[in-house]
């Protein structure tokens, strides 16, 4: 499993919170649901002739018991195995003939299943997302080669990653309830005991057609894709889906503060503050508030992070600010860097604090706030162009708990946020008792230090789908 969330996001800057609303523009969504209570989301653009399927369930790492970390994803690997009609690897070779592609990705609120073929093979991917449902096999050599996998994914993204260790850690230590303090991937102990009866318990609890969201997007007619579900899917019996509880954070007494000495590390500042996410907010208000201030301080050269404390101040060598806005469960707004050659973690530590004190206490200046949203009406444009990413959106909406219709208040939003908001919801959110610290360091006791490893670039095939865990 290749690809993370993190890495698909980051680079437009705003997406996190801002992009899930741009599919907005492109056309109208068409929802029906089918008598065995599959929901169908489908997204026309008939801009190019291809059409994109993606087959969510809203169940990911959030969702897992102690003892169970990480089967999400597990099981996902297992669905691109073998069924009772189709054996191992017919997926994956029946797509790639058909001159498309198919992959996967966990999150911690979900997991989905996509296909992007020709828009006259559509059916060519709904018959084997049936199938899957249908008729998937559980294998125990099958399991034992791919939790292999699993393992394997987990050294490379954690174990041998100084900034993926220190990630992890420093979920586990921000959180005090929310299972957001869980790895995607699982902690190496519960993967070590999971069993092919724990897959098969998984997929039986929470692989309810009834349970499944549909979205197809691109040059189709609704119509006439809803009868082809209706063929395909509409046979498959509804089973009973676990009723979830809520899990709300423990408010927090204090700051909290660890120093990790990592192997292989350079010094590494991470900062993260307890806020709530779109989904969790007593007023969206806050949440677009919060993702434009996030732009503010780091949204390009000009944002205030990089200009006073790289190129002024010379404190940092990198640094930047985040907050992912779409999430079930209240999210974090993010402040991470690396100090200069010279500089300190100290030193990059007050001066980060210092620049949340100023936002506090001056608030932000018009020009600034109007260049946060000119990058949001651009990450909006660009997401246009992608039938994929619109169709991610629906399901991102959608697993969030938010509905897909809230893509159409993005527009408004981001232009009636005014300075003072944004003010307040960093005087209310952007304070010690919310906040998490962690200086990463290198362990002076076992070798010289390097520059931190970030997750390399990659996708997976077949067998191996990619993921998309966040780290």
């Amino acid at each position: 499993m290749k690809g993370m969330m993190q890495r698909i996001w980051r680079p437009l800057g705003l997406l996190l919170i801002l992009a899930p609303f741009t599919a907005g523009a492109a056309g109208t969504v068409h929802e029906y649901t089918l008598d065995n209570e599959l929901r169908l989301l489908v997204k026309p653009d008939p801009r190019a002739p291809v059409v994109v399927t993606q087959l969510w369930f809203p169940v990911g790492s959030s969702h897992e018991p102690p003892g169970l970390t990480g089967i999400s994803h597990a099981l996902e690997h297992m669905m691109f195995k073998g069924t009772k009609t189709r054996e191992t690897g017919t997926f994956s070779r029946t797509i790639s003939r058909e001159g498309g592609r198919l992959n996967a990705f966990t999150g911690n609120d979900f997991t989905g299943y996509h296909e992007q073929l020709g828009a006259d093979r559509l059916e060519v991917a709904l018959e084997l997302g049936a199938d899957r449902l249908a008729n998937i096999q559980f294998d125990q050599d099958e399991f034992e080669r791919e939790m292999e996998v699993v393992n394997e994914e987990r050294r490379e993204r954690v174990d041998d990653n100084p900034l993926g260790v220190a990630r992890e850690r420093f979920n586990a230590m921000a959180w005090n309830t929310n299972p957001y303090r869980q790895p995607i991937i699982g902690w190496q102990h519960d993967l070590d005991q999971m069993t092919l009866d724990d897959i098969r318990q998984w997929y039986e609890d929470w692989y309810g057609v009834n349970n499944a969201i549909l979205v197809i997007a691109g040059d189709v007619d609704p119509d006439e894709v809803h009868e082809l579900v209706k063929t395909h899917f509409g046979p498959l019996e509804p089973r009973p889906t676990p009723s979830l509880k809520e899990q709300p954070e423990v408010p927090g007494l204090g700051e909290k503060r660890a120093t990790l000495k990592i192997t292989n590390a350079t010094p590494y500042l991470m900062m993260g503050y307890h806020v709530p996410s779109l989904a969790t907010a007593d007023e969206r208000e806050e949440s677009y508030a919060l993702s434009l201030l996030a732009s503010i301080l780091d949204g390009g050269a000009s944002a205030r992070l990089p200009q006073r404390l790289v190129r002024d101040q010379e404190v940092a060598s990198g640094v930047s600010a985040g907050y992912r806005g779409l999430a079930r469960l209240d999210t974090q707004f993010s402040l991470n860097g690396r100090p200069a050659r010279d500089g300190s973690l100290d030193d990059l530590e007050q001066a980060l604090r210092e620049e949340v004190r100023k936002i506090i206490e001056d608030g932000v200046d018009d020009d600034e706030l109007e260049r946060a949203r000119v990058q949001a009406r651009a990450d909006y444009v660009y997401r246009l162009d992608s039938v994929f990413y619109q169709a991610m959106e629906i399901g991102l909406l959608e697993t969030a708990g938010l509905g897909w219709e809230v893509m159409d208040e993005f527009r408004d939003a981001i232009e009636d946020i005014t300075a003072e908001q944004i003010q307040e919801v960093a005087a209310r959110y952007l304070v010690d008792e919310r906040l998490t610290v962690m200086h990463v360091l290198p362990d002076d006791d076992n070798g010289e230090a390097r520059m931190p490893m970030m997750p390399s670039p990659g996708a997976g095939d077949g067998p191996a789908p990619a993921d998309q865990s966040g780290y």
